[in-house]
């Protein structure tokens, strides 16, 4: 270590001696490196295989590639060219298109080595490709939500607005897990990328794209998306995350826990619950109260993809997967749809009850639930006896008693009828001395 009169700084007070030394470019750019290593890693990651071997088409894009996972992909030819189209609409909005490629190349150049680190396998590309893939898909990402913002900015014959339901197609590829680029390539190039003055945070531009295709309360999402993630992907599951920590219980099986029609039979009351976050269940006093979901052809994937975000990590507790186990649980037939439909707790887009009903079915296989977070909520439910439930259980155990037994059953319905009509005479005699004794 060199110490010269411009990098060492001796301040003589009356007791002691302080100094301060600069490293070399060198060092810190190696500590800067390692750090940068550390927090990034494997935040962008595979599918894991037993999750994927259940439904491998939810997790691999139809439109258009994001990243090095599917890149140059067969079938995605034609994205690849509009993407050249859009950065080349994108950066001429300034007169020197040439001064804002060199900024975003700059700016991309000092974060390429933490971006690559964020990925789980290593990229076998040059430096150069690398940088060229990040600037082409990023700066796609940012004019598309750009033209989907300000109508003013989109061309007559663009395929994205023009061919049905080729946006819906592109909000699903960019939210899969595979197919995703680290949230701060996003951010440092819209910082230097010519943008319309009313633009002034990515956040709100990425959010107005997704927020119909979020399940919840729009208002809430606003809210809780922000820059704080890893990706795309991230910010939506960080979206749907509950306000309020779980209750704590043993563990449960899920999947054995009754359904909605069974739950409502056995004297529980489920109704739709006043909070509009997702993942907000909760259960007091016989009452079990469950936000509003949207189903459409794209929640299956969705879902998928949030479960195989949290499954990329071991770290704390499954919540998206713990949903889907509890919804799978209630769902069991459409006639359990049709129930919480009444309760305005499911709508169903574009899809029928039965697929609905299956739906949560085919999310939970391959999947494993480590810890989940209604565990106590699951307790709480099972635990809970009320008069109705005891009446429900003793009815239902005479009913298959008496089932095939019908003057069995008919000896039974009469002595009820006389133990009644015993009971109504007994009740009158009293009060009738009661009145005359008084």
């Amino acid at each position: 270590m060199e110490i010269s009169d411009s990098s060492a700084r001796q301040t003589r007070n009356r007791n002691h001696i302080s100094i301060d030394i600069r490293h070399g470019d060198y060092l810190v750019a190696s500590i800067r490196g390692k750090m940068e290593t550390i927090s990034c890693s494997h935040s962008l990651c595979r599918v894991k295989e037993n999750i994927r071997r259940t439904n491998e088409k939810a997790y691999i894009p139809d439109k258009v590639s994001i990243g090095p996972y599917h890149h140059g992909k067969q079938g995605l030819e034609n994205m690849e060219e509009h993407k050249w189209r859009y950065i080349h609409a994108l950066l001429s909005r300034k007169p020197d298109l040439e001064a804002s490629l060199d900024d975003c190349l700059a700016a991309l150049k000092e974060v390429e080595h933490k971006a690559r680190a964020c990925y789980e396998e290593e990229i076998n590309v040059t430096d150069d490709e690398f940088l060229e893939m990040m600037l082409i898909d990023g700066c796609f990402i940012i004019e598309l939500f750009l033209k989907y913002s300000i109508k003013s900015l989109r061309r007559r014959n663009d395929p994205v607005f023009t061919i049905p339901g080729m946006l819906f197609d592109l909000r699903s590829d960019l939210m899969l897990l595979e197919n995703q680029i680290p949230l701060f390539i996003l951010q440092r190039l819209f910082e230097v990328v010519p943008t319309p003055k009313e633009c002034t945070s990515f956040a709100k531009l990425a959010f107005h794209f997704f927020k119909y295709m979020i399940p919840g309360d729009p208002q809430i999402h606003q809210q809780k998306f922000n820059l704080e993630g890893d990706h795309i992907l991230d910010l939506i599951c960080h979206c749907l995350l509950p306000t309020y920590p779980g209750v704590q219980g043993t563990r449960s099986d899920q999947k054995h826990f009754r359904c909605a029609t069974e739950l409502q039979a056995a004297g529980i009351r489920i109704k739709g619950s006043r909070t509009k976050n997702l993942l907000d269940i909760k259960f007091a006093r016989g009452v079990l109260e469950i936000p509003h979901v949207l189903i459409h052809q794209y929640t299956e994937s969705l879902f998928r993809n949030l479960i195989a975000l949290e499954h990329s990590s071991s770290d704390g507790v499954q919540h998206i997967t713990s949903y889907v186990f509890l919804m799978n649980s209630l769902v069991g037939s459409d006639k359990d749809v049709k129930l919480l439909q009444k309760k305005d707790i499911l709508t169903n887009y574009d899809v029928t009850e039965k697929e609905v009903a299956k739906l949560f079915e085919k999310l939970c296989e391959g999947v494993d639930l480590n810890e989940s977070y209604y565990g106590g909520l699951f307790d709480q439910v099972k635990g809970h006896k009320s008069t109705w439930t005891t009446w429900h259980l003793w009815s239902e155990e005479l009913k298959r008693s008496y089932r095939g037994k019908p003057m069995l059953r008919m000896v039974l319905l009469v002595s009820i009828w006389a133990l009644g009509i015993a009971l109504v005479g007994t009740l009158f005699s009293v009060l009738t001395f009661v009145l005359h004794r008084f």
